[in-house]
């Protein structure tokens, strides 16, 4: 768990369907990172007994060895489950010079939930899908090193 000795918790998890295709990308550092956004939905029933719906959008965060599994091996429309914590960052806007800001989920754990089969059976292309992928990828940054079976 992500507590700190002021006894607070910062961690999200989320279960979405991403909405694009993954786009890895590199630091100037060399570190991989795709950012990414996944889609979650809340249904009801209004007074008149009609079906409503909304759709929240999610800013993710992946590092490294996540980052280049997720690139390799899900698609947009594809269903995942995150775990992470929410951060804040800043920057300085070149057009106005206003400071904006973002808040995203920094992913710490990630399972991929659509398999292959379910693929096909919404697509209609002739596009060769990739192998299928690890079922789990977790860990912290720190501990996604090289050691890792793929």
């Amino acid at each position: 768990m992500a507590y700190d000795s002021k006894g607070t918790l910062n961690k999200v998890m989320l279960i979405g369907r991403l909405g694009q295709d993954p786009e890895l990308k590199y630091t100037p550092a060399g570190a991989a990172v795709v950012n990414v956004s996944i889609a979650t939905d809340t249904s009801w029933k209004d007074q008149d007994g009609n079906s409503q719906g909304k759709t929240e959008w999610h800013r993710l965060v992946f590092w490294r060895k996540q980052a280049e599994v997720l690139s390799q091996y899900a698609k947009k429309g594809d269903r995942i489950y995150v775990e992470g914590k929410l951060m804040t960052r800043s920057w300085d806007d070149k057009d106005s010079g206003q400071k904006r800001y973002i808040t995203e989920v920094q992913v710490a754990n990630m399972q991929f939930l659509t398999s292959k089969g379910d693929r096909e059976a919404v697509s209609n292309t002739s596009t060769p899908e990739p192998p299928e992928p690890p079922a789990e990828f977790s860990g912290s940054n720190a501990e996604q090193g090289d050691d890792l079976p793929f």
